[in-house]
């Protein structure tokens, strides 16, 4: 699958390095790795503004439709239209959706359809993949 961005891991660990991201976004993002639940810094925040890409900076949720699914990890009823891209996981003996950034394919977490209405979508995104935009 390709994506406009395309780096190596080399330029992505880089990137992420520049950025100041947490040290398990490399791992989270380009290896599809998962954060524990419940130790995310965005899973009990509440600012408003908006969650982008911690890869290539491409906007993916307005804080409007973050909620508490109780689940351990930032949910959002809604994603920015045509951000995201999904892809039938069959990892760990299950069947899930994956959630990946529609420019530059880094793994965002998992999208489940038992979320609120209207959507009835709950994206679960790691925090290691988000980095938060306040509005002015």
């Amino acid at each position: 699958m390709t994506f406009p961005i395309e780096k190596s891991d080399a330029e992505w660990l880089q990137t992420l390095r520049d950025k100041g991201a947490e040290p398990r976004a490399f791992d989270v993002t380009r290896h599809a790795a998962t954060e524990r639940p419940f130790t995310g810094k965005y899973e009990a925040f509440w600012a408003d503004g908006s969650y982008h890409c911690i890869c290539c900076g491409a906007k993916l949720f307005d804080s409007n439709t973050k909620f508490d699914a109780g689940c351990g990890w930032p949910s959002f009823s809604e994603a920015i239209p045509g951000s995201i891209r999904e892809i039938e996981d069959h990892s760990h003996g299950m069947v899930r959706v994956e959630t990946v950034c529609a420019q530059c394919g880094a793994h965002l977490g998992h999208v489940f359809p038992d979320g609120p209405a209207p959507t009835g979508l709950r994206y679960c995104m790691n925090s290691a993949s988000l980095d938060f935009d306040p509005k002015e």
